[in-house]
């Protein structure tokens, strides 16, 4: 049995480990310039995940027509996307619910200037499939894996605050995924709480199940996060607004044409192409562009009251104070349910 688990371990950890990108490399789309198509001398810098934005934004045909140059860079996760932001280095990121909120604690200069609305059920807590667990009120004083300042940090309080349990009752074990996937297959935790494609991964494989997931637990909000810098300058704020724009209308792209895009996805992040489309149709295919409105807002400050209140981040603040409504327009309200694939969801 161990042998057959490092043996699962090994074959997980090649094309997750693909997904943890090495920060602030060059994209593979970009020229030794940082310029996606050579015009203009306007430079945007985007952070920018692997199969992310500029992958999903080229399959949509959205970089076809570039009026500035786009400079790439590629980061592992959403809190040393920010982090470049606040720095100055890069102009715009997008990142799921919880990493602004972390970096808004830290009083970074970020600014969210754009929301979407997906489905939650990626969002997942995991035990292997022949563990005995069979609830979250299970997980009392077990071994649980999570990335910290993650969506799925949130998640987990979420889900053991529904069971009537708090983060004391579990032993949590901070683990970023490729760390945590090797903890879960190895049994050296019990649970491991992550997000897609990491939840369809574990699925698709046979190792896990879930025992709990996001819906009616996390918001599903996503955001972009602008510099404010970038924000006061009149032309990077016009290719900023063109650049939101772009990625709305190819998350619509994605959501007609999820077979399509998982073979992308794929072929960028190393992902068998039966994942990519699992997590397609299970999360990142069901998302919709949506208002930074009062009920985005409160649900975000609801989160960063609670990792204040744990201690997790240094300040309570409002979360308002970061969110910049420019570029709404006629946007549904944040509420407004995610796609779906139907049964195939």
């Amino acid at each position: 049995m161990k042998s057959l688990r490092l043996s699962l371990s090994a074959a997980l950890l090649l094309p997750l480990a693909l997904l943890a990108a090495t920060a602030c490399t060059p994209a593979s789309g970009a020229d030794a310039g940082g310029s996606t198509d050579g015009k203009g001398d306007l430079v945007l810098n985007v952070g920018d995940q692997k199969g992310g934005a500029e992958a999903v934004l080229r399959a949509a045909g959205e970089l076809d027509d570039l009026p500035y140059r786009v400079k790439w860079s590629t980061f592992t996760s959403g809190p040393p996307l920010l982090e470049a932001i606040n720095a100055g280095a890069v102009d715009i990121g997008g990142v799921g619910n919880t990493p602004p909120v972390f970096a808004a604690g830290a009083k970074s200069k970020i600014t969210v200037i754009a929301a979407t609305h997906g489905d939650s059920a990626g969002e997942a807590i995991l035990v292997p499939k022949g563990s005995p667990l069979r609830s979250a009120r299970d997980l009392k004083g077990k071994k649980v894996a999570v990335a910290q300042g993650s969506s799925a940090h949130f998640q987990l309080i979420g889900s053991l605050e529904k069971a009537g349990l708090t983060l004391k009752d579990v032993q949590v074990t901070l683990l970023q995924p490729a760390d945590a996937l090797a903890a879960f297959t190895s049994g050296k935790v019990d649970a491991w709480a992550v997000w897609d494609p990491y939840t369809s991964q574990v699925l698709h494989s046979g190792s896990g199940r879930v025992l709990a997931d996001g819906r009616g637990v996390v918001n599903g909000l996503g955001f972009q996060v602008a510099a404010p810098a970038a924000l006061a300058d009149a032309r990077k704020e016009k290719a900023l607004g063109d650049f939101v724009e772009r990625l709305r209308r190819a998350q619509d792209w994605v959501f007609d044409h999820p077979e399509e895009w998982a073979k992308v996805w794929s072929k960028e992040t190393g992902l068998p192409y039966e994942v990519a489309l699992a997590a397609v149709k299970r999360s990142s295919g069901t998302r919709i562009p949506v208002a930074l409105d009062d009920a985005a807002i409160a649900s975000e400050q609801r989160i960063a009251d609670t990792f204040a209140g744990l201690g997790l981040i240094p300040n309570r603040f409002r979360f308002a104070d970061f969110v910049d409504h420019r570029f709404d327009k006629d946007l549904p309200p944040s509420t407004t349910p995610a796609r779906s694939y139907g049964k195939d969801n």
